[in-house]
């Protein structure tokens, strides 16, 4: 059988969950229906735990659309949005010195998830120093940079904002990244945020070095949604039965790929800008990128 490829936790504790209980993990669903979102939360409390589930030990939620993807507009988005904010609040606990990495290639659709977000993320660092002509007191310091992938800059991505952890010392880092899936119903329908870092590319085995509080000595949090899902993989979950071992190993993206990746990035940025910006309403923050 080949193994399935997946950075959602939700996917990796239920492939195991299906043959036996799993000891070390806390798991909760909830559905809410003026967002039409299902929130499932999973903590891995135990490092047993994390080794069979191939994850960090830590807290992992994921927001998924009811009513389809997050491709485009719905009634609910704003209520998609304060949930999104009021989730990322509960992991970055206080944090008053935020950067928000985008990883990622702007000019591969299904990896651009992390350069479109930064492009809408509202950063506010350079207006901390004007305190004296605008009244900054209800903004939250954010800053945001778009990385670039290793073959295009030569540097990996963690060493960039580790040097930029040194300057800025925030005490929280965002790191927005594409991810990989093995369930066609999470794909472009999950957003996935988790307080254990990230290894960019790990999902389609081109994993870099970790973004974590180990590499970079400050908290880190992981956003995502699964853009791109592994052929294999979601074929033995269609017809419940391994794929040939020498199958050849493809990863697929849905057809409305550019809209989804533009139109995802937008709830991030939302997000991301609702949760820490709270003197100002999600209209009044469009209105000032």
């Amino acid at each position: 059988m080949i193994t399935p490829r997946t950075d959602l936790a939700v996917e990796a504790a239920r492939r195991l969950s299906l043959s036996r209980d799993l000891e070390g993990v806390t798991r909760d669903i909830d559905i809410v229906e003026a967002a039409q979102l299902e929130i499932a939360d999973i903590t891995i409390k135990t490092s047993a735990a994390a080794r069979e589930i191939g994850r960090p030990k830590g807290r992992y939620i994921t927001l998924k659309a009811l009513d389809g993807s997050f491709a485009g507009y719905c009634p609910c988005c704003d209520e998609r949005v304060k949930l999104l904010a009021e989730k990322l609040r509960a992991l970055a606990g206080n944090a008053r010195r935020v950067l928000v990495a985008g990883l990622g290639n702007r000019h591969l659709t299904a990896d651009s998830l992390g350069p479109l977000t930064v492009d809408k993320v509202f950063a506010t660092r350079h207006l901390m120093g004007l305190s004296h002509e605008l009244d900054v007191s209800g903004l939250t310091e954010v800053s945001a940079v778009e990385t670039g992938v290793l073959g295009q800059t030569g540097i990996e991505s963690t060493e960039q904002i580790k040097a930029l952890c040194a300057a800025l010392r925030p005490d929280l880092v965002i790191a927005v990244d594409a991810l990989a899936c093995w369930d066609l119903d999470h794909l472009g329908r999950t957003i996935q945020l988790c307080d254990t870092g990230i290894s960019p590319g790990s999902g389609v085995e081109n994993s870099r070095k970790e973004l974590s509080r180990a590499t970079l000595g400050t908290a880190c949090i992981a956003i995502g949604v699964p853009m791109v899902v592994d052929l294999a993989s979601a074929a033995e979950m269609i017809f419940n039965a391994p794929a040939p071992e020498n199958s050849a190993r493809l990863t697929v993206t849905p057809d409305s790929i550019d809209r989804l990746a533009a139109s995802a990035a937008s709830y991030i940025a939302d997000g991301i800008n609702l949760a820490f910006q709270r003197s100002l309403s999600a209209s009044e923050i469009r209105s000032l990128i």
